[in-house]
């Protein structure tokens, strides 16, 4: 049979650009569909407006305490009422280099339209029928609102339409503690919004460390950050110019909180709906389209990545799964499966929070308390940090017995950056205390993970059973009369 395309890649967010330029490069005639515009989420809504509001804020916080630099400024007050417009100017750099034009130019056709299955092999997109031998979705996800009683009747924000505002709030709601909730939070709390997040559980980023999560915790609290854990949104009303949300606790108590803007930051759900899966044979639940490990779905032509398929909502993990659907997708004799031992990722808080896998919790319930070994370095002790006034932090690496790298966790200035060398020892199965051999430049935020390997280094040293026997050797002969 002779299709109209190779290869159809559905979604034009981080994931369908990523496999659109996959599969043009293996030389199929390859057709883009997109609902709405090129970038995604990543581009419009999420990744890069929200770092561009992130570093207006850190930059802010630095004007607001120049004093502790040696510097004076006649500045008596902030005005953060156009980081917005700085957010969209930045959306618009990053989109120029991914336009439709410049995808066309790679020889990709671009369709923009609502996709719907018609079977395994055919889709309509508006009034056409279009004819595919394979296909890769790559619909996204979009934010979760809950059913809150009220919260229908309030004008509301999601990270979706939360760029679009023209000024800042003097003060704001953030229903949800997870990563995008605490961005939000810690930067607009930077530019002079007064912020609360409200989060349901005990604690807020359920995933992290949970010692890195209080150390977060600490920092907010000293800038003003209220945060409200163990809270349940159950009502949401407007009175006097102001959102209220009434909450209740575990134990039925009810407390109260208001705020100028409400953003909901509870969550996301997959882009599924209108897309007729059912028609092609593709099975899917709550959180998304049903897949194997070769990301393959149940239509045994049809394969789908990224936050439409989960579990890791990061535009890099989008990347990581595309690349691996379109191999399979063309290539299945060979097949590749995902593989998630060395997922990693950053939250962009103030301090950043880089994660990269087991936290302490995690290992301890896999492998005991006796059979992890937990190395820490305050920043407060690097030189660096005290150069720059950024003493606030930690960088945590825990192992197995044998010092094989087990988790990564790193709270923090640069923490995004510092870790990856961390990440790179442990996709390739280095012990921590090799690290320590490493020449590093001084005085670096690098030294970080050079220290704790020198912890492991010393550790290992001095648990080594010769060096243990001349240290009691010598040990008993000093106390000898």
């Amino acid at each position: 049979m002779k299709f109209d395309y190779d290869v159809i890649v559905i979604g034009g967010g981080s994931a369908g650009l990523t496999a659109a330029k996959t599969a043009k490069g293996f030389g199929k005639k390859v057709l883009l569909i997109e609902k709405e515009k090129i970038g995604g989420e990543c581009t419009w809504t999420g990744c890069v407006p929200s770092k561009a509001l992130i570093r207006s804020a850190n930059i802010a916080h630095y004007a607001k305490n120049l004093h502790k630099y040696g510097l004076a400024s006649n500045m008596t007050e902030l005005n953060a009422q156009k980081v917005m417009d700085h957010a969209r100017t930045t959306i618009k750099k990053v989109y120029a280099t991914h336009t439709p034009e410049e995808i066309k130019k790679e020889g990709i056709e671009i369709l923009f339209g609502a996709a719907s299955f018609v079977d395994k092999h055919h889709i309509l997109v508006g009034n056409k029928k279009i004819s595919f031998n394979k296909a890769i979705i790559c619909t996204g996800s979009s934010p979760f609102v809950p059913p809150i009683e009220g919260l229908d009747q309030v004008d509301y924000l999601t990270n979706k339409n939360l760029f679009e505002l023209d000024k800042l709030p003097k003060s704001m709601i953030i229903l949800g503690g997870g990563p995008i909730g605490c961005e939000m939070a810690s930067a607009l709390n930077r530019l002079g919004t007064t912020v609360t997040i409200i989060e349901m559980n005990d604690r807020i980023l359920p995933h992290e460390d949970l010692e890195m999560v209080n150390l977060l915790n600490q920092k907010f609290k000293s800038e003003g950050i209220v945060v409200a854990v163990n809270r349940t949104a159950i009502k949401i009303d407007e009175k006097d110019g102001l959102i209220v949300v009434e909450t209740v606790d575990k134990d039925g108590k009810k407390y109260q909180y208001s705020g100028e803007k409400i953003l909901v930051a509870t969550g996301r759900k997959p882009n599924i709906d209108g897309l007729n899966l059912e028609n092609a044979g593709i099975d899917w639940f709550k959180k998304g389209i049903i897949v194997d490990s070769t990301l393959k779905t149940t239509a045994g032509n049809i394969y789908a990545c990224g936050d439409v398929v989960g579990p890791y909502l990061f535009s890099h993990m989008a990347w990581y799964q595309a690349v691996i659907a379109v191999r399979n997708t063309l290539i299945p004799i060979f097949k590749k499966k995902v593989d998630y031992t060395n997922v990693i990722w950053v939250t962009f808080t103030a301090p950043e929070l880089a994660t990269a896998g087991l936290t302490e919790e995690a290992a301890i319930e896999k492998y005991g308390k006796n059979g992890i070994k937990v190395f820490r370095y305050d920043y407060k002790k690097l030189d660096r940090a005290m150069t720059d006034e950024t003493e606030f932090g930690l960088c945590k690496i825990i192992c197995d017995n044998s010092y094989t790298i087990l988790g990564i966790h790193i709270l923090g200035a640069g923490a995004g950056d510092i870790i990856h060398e961390a990440q790179l020892a442990k996709t390739k199965g280095m012990k921590l205390w090799e690290i320590q051999s490493v020449i590093h430049a001084y005085p670096t935020y690098s030294e970080l993970i050079w220290k704790d390997a020198k912890l492991a280094f010393v550790h290992k040293l001095l648990n080594n059973p010769l060096v243990r026997f001349f240290r009691s050797l010598f040990a008993s002969k000093g106390t000898k009369k």
